[in-house]
């Protein structure tokens, strides 16, 4: 697990939880793609800007990746929603949140996995969100933002939800004040964040009432129990996440957590399954995921205090070899990891993390096997590919650069805005020295990552040395000829 815009950090984020960029539209004849969100609570984007050592961004990790996947996959069924259109992904963000965004895509806030006890709580939050893409309900706000970059979209709701809750709930000290001053929300609003933070405070709390029930009948149809959704409702209520005693009902873009809870109880309860709960395997799955993601976001006190040296489950074994890994303990994460293999020699991501050991440690010959055989065994595994690309470049033997490069196209045809596989493809091509297409991938890279005037400098560089017509030629053309749509 890794973070696109920590890069250079000693720790990445789980296990090659990669930061990737993945991207709604790219170039300029994608199309247009609707980025208004619609969170499970509207405010919770803030948090996570007050917490130190916080992740930022987009974050890549095939194991969570696959399990959120698993989790909708249902869902989705229930809703009449093509899976293999709908797309998730986690951010970096420790507040208890989802959101729908740019159509059919669900973004999970790492913080609601890291705080969900069970795959239910979890899987109530992803009804939710599934409830809104079914009602349409970003089609009927009415935004649409011309082949937006999803980077884009994260920084323009972040700030539009910073306003939102400003406007909402005043100061900290004034937790009821909803009026601000005329020339402080219009500091706030100056920019292009202003259309968004509208639509944002515009939401109609209707549609979030429509989409818990919709929650609760995906729940029922597929045989879950409803009682995740509802602790999350009561999460919402006890912690207070709403300055509730001085606001006006009616200037909320969600219902209020009482009211919502109030209105969800007595049918979430009607559930015939209200008394099923998740299978163990899928509970010990979601047990690793947290583990993974506390691990590699948190210090080593908050690790400690989740996974004490006295837990010897499989997750808290997890978390300490992580963190053993995470902060230079080679020899303990060595052992420690090992002995994760070896409890399951067919966990997947039990080898990615070994692999990923090695190749940061620079061992990128020994970790190229482990890879491999993560690889092999995850069905789905962009971020252990991109990794094993990494490592086979980082071996400095020429035939394991050109299978590098096979292996980072084959993630690209599949995932065609993944920065950190065009970025790896292009030091793939210089090793090889056909630096056009270095130059014309290391241009990908960029545009992926919202970088748009360095994407045309090395476009216009690489286009340059390409045939007029010719595919290459025309990548960079694409890059050359967008312009970031203004909102």
């Amino acid at each position: 697990m890794a973070q696109h815009d920590s890069r250079a950090a000693r720790a990445p984020m789980p296990s090659r939880m990669t930061a990737g960029s993945p991207a709604s539209g790219g170039l300029a004849r994608r199309g247009i793609a609707s980025i208004l969100a619609v969170s499970i609570f509207a405010g919770a984007w803030p948090a996570s800007a007050q917490q130190s050592g916080a992740p930022k961004g987009l974050i890549r990790d095939a194991e969570i990746e696959q399990l959120m996947r698993d989790y909708t996959a249902p869902i989705f069924r229930a809703a009449g929603i093509n899976s293999s259109a709908a797309k998730i992904y986690l951010i970096g963000d420790r507040s208890f949140n989802a959101f729908v965004a740019n159509g059919q895509k669900i973004f999970v806030n790492a913080g609601a996995i890291m705080e969900a006890k069970t795959p239910n709580e979890m899987i109530g939050v992803l009804a939710h969100e599934t409830g809104h893409m079914a009602g349409g309900h970003l089609a009927q706000l009415r935004m649409e933002l011309a082949n937006a970059q999803i980077y884009s979209v994260i920084g323009l709701l972040a700030s539009a939800a910073a306003i939102a809750t400003t406007t909402r709930g005043g100061s900290a000290n004034r937790p009821g004040n909803v009026g601000m001053d005329n020339g402080g929300m219009m500091g706030l609003m100056l920019g292009p964040q202003e259309l968004v933070a509208r639509s944002l405070l515009a939401y109609q709390r209707v549609e979030e009432q429509a989409a818990d029930r919709s929650a609760l009948r995906y729940l029922a149809a597929t045989g879950q129990s409803s009682k995740g959704l509802l602790e999350t409702m009561k999460r919402f209520q006890s912690e207070g996440l709403f300055a509730t005693s001085r606001v006006d009902p009616y200037l909320q873009s969600h219902p209020l957590p009482s009211e919502r809870l109030a209105l969800l109880e007595t049918a979430a309860r009607a559930n015939p399954a209200w008394n099923a709960v998740d299978p163990p395997a899928l509970q010990a799955r979601h047990d690793l995921a947290r583990a993974k993601l506390v691990a590699f976001v948190g210090d080593t006190a908050e690790i400690g205090r989740r996974y004490p040296l006295s837990d010897t489950s499989l997750a808290g074994r997890y978390a300490r070899a992580i963190q053993a890994y995470r902060f230079g303990r080679v020899a303990d994460a060595a052992s420690l990891i090992d002995g994760l293999i070896a409890s399951q020699p067919g966990n997947a991501y039990f080898h990615e993390l070994k692999g990923q050991a090695l190749l940061e440690g620079g061992r990128a010959a020994q970790a190229v096997p482990s890879l491999r055989k993560a690889v092999s065994m995850a069905a789905i595994s962009a971020p252990i590919r991109v990794m094993l690309g990494h490592a086979l470049i980082s071996t400095n033997n020429p035939r394991d650069v050109d299978e590098a490069i096979k292996v980072l196209q084959g993630v690209i045809s599949r995932d065609e805005d993944n920065s950190d596989a065009y970025q790896f493809l292009s030091m793939a091509y210089d090793r090889k020295g056909n630096i056009p297409m270095a130059q014309l991938s290391a241009a990908e890279a960029l545009f992926a990552q919202g970088k748009y005037v360095e994407a045309r400098t090395q476009a216009d560089r690489a286009q340059k040395q390409f045939k007029t017509g010719t595919p290459g030629w025309l990548k960079a053309d694409d890059i050359l000829n967008y312009r970031p749509p203004r909102i």
